[in-house]
């Protein structure tokens, strides 16, 4: 590959391209939510409705957004802005449809916005982890004070206010506007030819450590890795037949696969007609489901049971993915020899695993804005970054009245799988499964078996309509009248939905300027083969 083509920017190398995929994949999720998930809904029974979601929904998908990626690029769109409208056969549709693609920027920008604060935590605490600041705390309440006061949310002697919280976003802002700044080849891809063999080498060791550990407390037998995968993985059946497991398997294969974000869609784009997706995207695939399953699931979970017992580890599990990274592991670090290293490590790897995603979520954005809105590179890089800084600011103000954790919801939940259902309809409906498999199969190194047509069609889009369905009936009134949620938080809760809204509205008014411009044209599903 060159690192140019058609006028647009390229990947340099296939090595490079599939790290990019795979560090756009790979996250904090991997590492942190998906141990959780398993432990909340069934340990080894939640992996059966986590492969069906894999096999129907996330494998399909990411077959759907390379393909709508690759023929956009091709017609110089790098976002769902243009290549959605190539995929329809009259003008008003395609004018519609590129409307909608509003959501493919409004999306993962509104979900890096918090994500690169979390991610800034873990590049704060692999410093805490070197210098041993949080060494001495032995308790998980004053840990996750520590946490907190860290955040700005409490006070304690560790920190006040927001200052250091603030310095770190700064530092991972600051070095997410850089990659982007540095383009295709020399910016994301250089990023994941580091960040990724880097990752996976310190997983490893962490992994190989928690095997050794065998029973860290003799007196207390049953505090042990083998129970610890015990817990993780003995199947408990009678979740099976509950919705819960299979909304969270769906929902984590959605946050895992980086699905729905639109940023897959985008790294597409970069490709020539004749690339393969097939084989490529399937790689992708299995480089995470490595990472999450074997790797992820080998280290938090197992290594605090180990250290904490089971009762104590079920009681972190329910406090969610914060409470295993942040409250339970930087515990565990100080009673190994070497923690501060292993400590440094884990943080480390989490910080990589962040920001490969991170860089991926601006994406959308920065491909719109350099190819409709015909600014530079580095250009698009500060306006992305302008918004990034600005919105991330009460992120961080806000963050104790659940100002994160509702731009978690409705960015990176409820809104992957809205926008996941609009890919596979237009693909598999508007454009037409016949064409849509060519699309698909165009270039390929593997011969996809025939089923994942049928399954395309009909069985993705059923699918996510059913979970859109079962969250309906199930959560969305209370969700939608935020019932429950302290009075006082609801102006705040109010206020994280309005700047989504904004920058969803934003969208839509730089697309109709990218009309004016000519940018954007009524493709009405042009044939680009031959």
């Amino acid at each position: 590959m060159s690192d140019m083509q058609n006028g647009r920017e390229a990947w340099a190398s296939r090595i490079g391209l599939i790290l990019a995929m795979a560090g756009n994949a790979i996250g904090l999720g991997n590492f942190l939510r998906f141990p959780v998930q398993a432990a909340q809904n069934g340990g080894g029974a939640f992996m059966i409705p986590y492969f069906v979601a894999l096999l129907l929904l996330g494998i399909p998908l990411m077959w759907v957004e390379w393909s709508i990626g690759r023929r956009g690029g091709q017609l110089g769109y790098g976002s769902a802005a243009g290549a959605f409208g190539a995929l329809v056969k009259s003008r008003g549709s395609a004018k519609l449809a590129n409307y909608l693609g509003a959501l493919g920027i409004s999306i993962p920008i509104s979900f890096a916005i918090y994500y690169t604060y979390i991610e800034s935590w873990t590049l704060a605490y692999s410093t805490f982890s070197v210098t041993g600041k949080y060494f001495g705390i032995l308790d998980r309440a004053s840990m996750l004070n520590f946490l907190q006061s860290f955040q700005g949310v409490t006070n304690s002697e560790h920190f006040a206010g927001f200052g250091t919280a603030i310095v770190f976003f700064l530092i991972t802002w600051a070095l997410n506007v850089y990659v982007l700044s540095r383009g295709i080849a020399q910016g994301i891809e250089r990023l994941a030819k580091i960040a990724m063999p880097t990752l996976f080498i310190f997983a490893i060791i962490l992994v190989a450590r928690t095997w050794t550990l065998g029973t860290p407390s003799p007196e207390m037998p049953e505090n042990s890795i083998i129970n610890g995968f015990g817990y993780l993985w003995n199947p408990d059946f009678s979740q099976i037949t509950k919705a819960k497991p299979w909304l969270a398997a769906a929902g984590q294969i959605f946050f895992t696969l980086s699905i729905g974000t639109g940023s897959i869609l985008t790294y597409a784009s970069y490709l020539k007609r004749k690339d393969d997706i097939a084989l490529t995207g399937l790689s992708t695939s299995i480089t995470n489901e490595f990472c999450e399953v074997i790797l992820g699931g080998s280290i938090a979970i197992p290594v605090a049971v180990a250290f904490f017992g089971l009762t104590e580890t079920k009681e972190i599990a329910l406090g969610g993915a914060f409470n295993l990274g942040f409250a339970a592991m930087p515990i565990i670090f100080q009673k190994l020899p070497w923690g501060q290293l292993f400590g440094a490590m884990w943080f480390v790897l989490l910080f990589f695993a962040g920001i490969t995603s991170s860089v991926a979520l601006c994406s959308p954005a920065m491909a719109f804005l350099q190819d409709q809105m015909k600014m530079t590179r580095k250009k698009a890089a500060m306006v992305v970054g302008a918004v990034l800084l600005l919105c991330g600011l009460p992120v961080i103000f806000f963050l104790g009245h659940g100002f994160l954790d509702e731009m978690d919801f409705w960015a990176g939940t409820f809104g992957l799988v809205v926008f996941a259902m609009i890919e596979v309809i237009l693909f598999a409906w508007l454009f037409g499964m016949k064409r849509a498999w060519t699309e698909i199969n165009e270039g390929a190194d593997i011969k996809i078996p025939g089923v994942f047509k049928f399954i395309i069609q009909f069985i993705t889009p059923v699918y996510l309509i059913g979970l859109l369905f079962a969250w309906g009936v199930q959560d969305g009134v209370p969700v939608l009248l935020m019932t429950g949620k302290p009075s006082a938080d609801v102006p705040y809760l109010w206020g994280a939905r309005l700047m989504m809204l904004s920058l969803t509205v934003i969208s839509i008014v730089l697309i109709a300027r990218a009309y004016k411009r000519g940018t954007i044209r009524d493709e009405v599903a042009p044939d680009l083969r031959g």
